[in-house]
């Protein structure tokens, strides 16, 4: 059964644009996934322009000398529904403000890259208050 997540960008409007989640949601996975590979606002930005996606790797896209599909997929390349599974593309949502974003339809697990690149975190179906990532698993465990 797949956990559901949300990964959004704050720019620098205070527009929040973000991307669907299908598998592996949860902080422990995805959470983890993006306090420890996506720490840059470029790569932050390179994952949302993939569109909609099956599941969050370390990597946005593979080498060039790499095979990389949604029937074989690197183990640490982002399964993109458009580019890997030839989907028809489906661009970022965009929310006017992290507010709004944080109170539409988050899936399961909502992620947000703010404006001071920390990565915020709330449960989708419990409508708790976001924290950072970091404070989150301060108090859970996530191994």
């Amino acid at each position: 059964m797949a956990t559901r997540s949300r990964i959004g960008i704050e720019k620098e409007d205070g527009t929040v644009e973000s991307i669907y989640c299908h598998w592996d949601g949860y902080p422990s996975n995805n959470g983890v996934i993006l306090q420890e590979n996506y720490q840059d606002r470029e790569k932050v930005e390179e994952l949302i322009s993939l569109g909609d996606i099956s599941a969050l790797r370390m990597r946005v896209k593979p080498n060039e000398d790499e095979v990389h599909t949604f029937e074989t997929p690197l183990d640490d390349v982002t399964i993109s529904y458009h580019r890997d599974r030839g989907e028809e593309y489906s661009k970022p949502r965009v929310d006017e403000n992290k507010d709004l974003y944080f109170r539409s339809d988050l899936e399961e697990w909502g992620y947000l890259y703010t404006k001071e690149n920390e990565w915020i975190v709330t449960d989708g179906y419990r409508g708790t208050d976001p924290v950072t990532l970091r404070e989150y698993f301060d108090k859970e465990p996530h191994i």
